[in-house]
């Protein structure tokens, strides 16, 4: 079907009130016109931030206050902010607007309310007026008493921000006559070409009157002018590369928004048209959604992308504009290309629904899932090994080689740590915790299950993929994973070695691997669809992580800042090979050393003279802390903070008095993360273990033990320093939650009242787990 046949019966719009609007429409079929598209759309929503003109819509909803009488000044000084600073990057801004009506009808009420009540005054001789009704306003007069106004405004809002404006009226019959068209189009060129912003509006003081709203007859209100379809002329006309329409909905619904059903579309393609049901206008405005999606479909097709969003929420007004040019997952965006993969939500569907089933599976078929699993890790390590130098091949070098590297002995240890969830997942869900006879016949239970569904989002480790799977099937839990793209080759292995094992039980969509453009902020925000976002990399992933999480909880750590002290009682021996293992290591390690804490003492024995040269031998860099740059005449540079993760052979050195002065050190600058005291004195030691409140406290033990395998987990989906829920290397138990299970007999709470017949007992009952099935 050529681009001309498929255009022409979208736009011959045949709903109420609307057949006047293009009349050039079908001129253009009699005359043979064709649109020539100056490009293809953009095909994903990142590639947004390339768009170079861009046409803001700015409906009626958007525009007018509730009362529909004035504008919302505060919603459109955001909006001007928002264009101003995208026209100050260098791009070309147009802006398509209504609410000249809006404006003239508010000035028109204020004189019709200023003469009656002169006269009035006049007529009865006092000032007691009578009950003044104000006639229904003609939306013309109202638009041509408004339309200078609403211009001045905004001249008045863009000139806060040094950018010039220009109004531009048109009408329908503009578009008639060829010679008006181009003459248009190069005013428009020129305007853009002196870097100013055009404000494009009907004319709405000699347009045809609209035909009033089904829903609002009966109710003194003037509907206002859809100008939609005009900017989709104007885009297309001007080969513009993104078409932002701005309403009062947050885009394109499924079915009609407020059902319980409807959802809102992420990406709507050409194919999906028949699939969706129309609901009432807004309002205000003649269009609707329906007059949007068609403007929309035939913008896209002339090349132009759309995204249609919301412009009047109070919390994302301020940067809707911007969010859509940044590529973020606001309102529905019109893609010509549908990808061949499901939706992330789609996925996230089919993990949640499949992760029913499997936490409702018996321990021993989960655990045949994960040893099945841990049997592919090796029989398929040459298909696994294969993929992973196509990765290590395409990223060169550096230091992300040693993350990304698998090898068949890291197989073979990924492969027993695997077995061992695998016994674990015997008794996790399911196991009961406590059981209460709260009343004769009528007990309570409580019993571990799954969180839901888990969203882990993990860097160029490959080995994460596996370990993190296996912890959430034995712990029963959907899993949704987000890997870096340097681990692309082999996570898409490794995932399908994972539903192979899955679908010994028929529950391969489990687990989901996301290779779709999704960018993590927007993952983050699927807070009505994921229970757990757990990321696992460095401590920028984590903090940009925990900053875009809307509504979810999220299991980690910013930082890993572990400190080792050395007291003054302390063995030769330990602190040498401790703090060699602790700092050098793996020194990128989130339980890698970064702060060495010396009892002043220290400093007056060889035991120093050995810590200082077997940190150079090992070649780490010192940094002095401002304490240990006092006690030296030619000091290492001095520590720029001492709340710092260096994540390489980089430490800071800084001198205490006391244990006491130690743990009040590492509670102002440390992360809670991991930390540790060499010493021999055991109730120092003692002290220290009890009085420090980091997720992991050691004696005279490398920090690098921090690990769910050293512990003995099997495996760990990361470190946690949050207060709650878990804490410090979280395994297969930090993975569940709890629910309370009653059994009565026609109990009711009435039982139990002064006058009932009841009595509570609250007696505690031997647990016995024989048999671990999810409810």
């Amino acid at each position: 079907m050529s681009a001309q046949a498929f255009l022409l019966p979208v736009l011959m719009w045949q709903f109420e009130g609307c057949d006047y609007l293009f009349p050039w429409l079908q001129m253009n079929q009699e005359e043979g016109f064709t649109l020539s598209a100056h490009g293809s759309s953009f095909a994903h929503r990142g590639e947004l931030r390339q768009a170079k003109r861009i046409v803001v819509k700015l409906g009626s909803a958007v525009v007018t206050r509730g009362d529909e009488c004035g504008l919302a000044l505060g919603r459109l000084a955001s909006i001007v902010e928002q264009v101003a600073m995208l026209q100050n990057q260098g791009r070309e801004m147009m802006i398509v607007t209504s609410g000249a009506v809006a404006f003239g009808k508010q000035r028109l009420r204020h004189e019709i309310l200023l003469s009656q009540s002169v006269r009035q005054a006049l007529h009865s001789g006092h000032n007691q007026l009578k009950d003044m009704s104000l006639p229904v306003l003609e939306a013309r007069a109202c638009a041509a008493a408004g339309q200078s106004g609403l211009m001045a405004l905004y001249e008045a809002m863009f000139t806060q921000y040094s950018t010039c404006t220009a109004q531009v009226l048109v009408t329908n019959l503009d578009f008639h006559d060829d010679q008006k068209r181009q003459n248009l189009n190069s005013t428009l060129q020129e305007l853009l070409r002196m870097n100013i912003v055009p404000i494009i509006n009907t004319n709405d003081a000699v347009v045809p009157p609209p035909e009033p709203n089904s829903d609002l007859q009966g109710v003194n209100v003037i509907s206002i002018k859809d100008n939609d379809s005009l900017a989709a002329r104007l885009a297309v006309e001007m080969k513009a590369d993104l078409l932002i329409a701005l309403s009062d909905v947050e885009g394109l619904y499924n079915s009609p928004p407020g059902t319980d059903d409807a959802k809102l579309i992420d990406i709507f393609y050409p194919g999906d048209q028949q699939s969706i049901i129309y609901g009432t206008k807004s309002r205000v405005g003649i269009g609707g959604m329906e007059a949007k999606v068609k403007a929309a479909m035939w913008a896209l097709q002339g090349g132009t992308s759309v995204v249609i969003a919301n412009g009047t929420h109070p919390k994302v007004t301020g940067h809707v504009i911007t969010d859509i040019v940044e590529g973020k997952k606001v309102g529905t965006f019109f893609s010509e290309i549908k990808p061949a993969g499901p939706t992330v939500e789609h996925q996230t569907e089919m993990a949640r629904t499949s992760g029913r089933t499997l936490a409702s599976l018996h321990p021993d078929q989960r655990s045949e899932i994960i040893c099945h699993l841990a049997e592919l890790l090796t029989d398929k390590k040459k298909e696994i090994l294969t993929a992973n130098k196509m990765d290590m091949d395409l990223a060169g070098r550096g230091g992300i080689l040693r993350r990304l590297s698998l090898s068949p002995s890291k197989l073979s240890s990924l492969a027993i740590g695997l077995r061992q969830i695998a016994v674990a997942a015997q008794d996790s869900v399911g196991r009961v915790l406590r059981r209460t006879r709260v009343a004769h016949n009528l007990e309570l239970e409580q019993i571990t299950v799954p969180i839901g569904v888990l969203l882990v989002i993990f860097e160029a480790r490959p080995d994460c993929l596996p370990q993190v799977s296996a912890l959430a099937i034995a712990s029963g839990n959907a899993l949704l994973l987000k890997g870096g793209k340097e681990a692309a080759n082999t996570n898409r292995v490794l995932h399908q070695l994972t539903q192979e094992a899955l679908s010994l039980h028929g529950v391969r969509e489990a687990v989901q691997l996301v290779s779709t453009r999704e960018e993590v902020e927007d993952l983050c925000r699927l807070d009505k669809m994921i229970d757990l976002i757990i990321p696992r990399g460095s401590s920028q992933l984590v903090r940009n992580i925990q900053r875009a999480a809307k509504g979810i909880p999220v299991l980690g750590h910013s930082e890993g800042i572990c400190h080792v002290y050395v007291d003054g009682e302390a063995s030769v021996d330990k602190v040498i090979k401790i703090v060699r293992d602790s700092k050098c290591d793996y020194p990128a390690a989130c339980n890698a050393m970064e702060s060495l804490l010396i009892h002043r003492d220290v400093l007056r024995m060889p035991l120093f003279d050995q810590i200082i040269d077997m940190l150079r031998t090992e070649q780490v860099k010192i940094h002095a802390g401002p304490r240990f740059a006092s006690y030296l005449t030619f000091s290492p540079s001095e520590a720029k903070s001492l709340r710092t993760e260096y994540g390489d052979l980089e430490c800071c050195i800084e001198v205490v008095d006391s244990m006491q002065e130690a743990v009040d050190h590492i509670h102002k600058y440390g992360s809670s993360h991991t930390d540790v005291i060499i010493t021999e004195n055991e109730d120092t030691a003692e002290q220290f273990l009890q009085q420090l409140d980091s997720a992991c406290v050691f004696w005279n033990a490398s920090s690098r033990f921090a690990d769910g395998y050293r512990f003995g987990l099997g495996a760990e989906v990361g470190i946690s320093t949050a207060r709650i829920h878990a804490r410090g290397p979280v395994g297969l138990e930090g993975l569940l939650t709890t629910k309370w299970v009653l059994r009565g007999d026609g109990h009711t709470a009435a039982d139990f009242s002064e006058q009932g017949t009841m009595k509570y007992l609250h007696e505690n009952l031997p647990i016995v787990n024989i048999s671990f099935i999810s409810s």
